[in-house]
């Protein structure tokens, strides 16, 4: 359920905002959309895991307080941040 050391490498190489780049907000959404992603698929066949759900639903709340933290620092980033990572459709 949880991804793969080389898709974390690959999504802050992809995300980051400066080389060595590890711990932005950018970095953190894309690693927590990755892992909400993984963990949407995961219910799809395990409907009644409701341990993994409370998890999700921190996941998501985690995303949330980012997307507010980037969007109240600078709205081009937040823009730019969420047509990338394809949410608000």
């Amino acid at each position: 359920m949880s991804i793969t050391a080389e898709d974390k490498q690959r999504i802050m190489k992809e995300y980051a905002t400066k080389d060595g780049d590890t711990g932005s907000p950018e970095v953190q959404v894309a690693i927590l959309s990755s892992r909400i992603a993984t963990l949407t698929e995961h219910f799809k066949t395990h409907a009644k895991d409701n341990h993994s759900r409370r998890g999700l639903l921190k996941l998501v709340a985690q995303r949330r307080k980012l997307l507010d933290y980037v969007k109240a620092k600078d709205v081009s980033r937040y823009q730019s941040l969420i047509e990338r990572l394809g949410l608000r459709r």
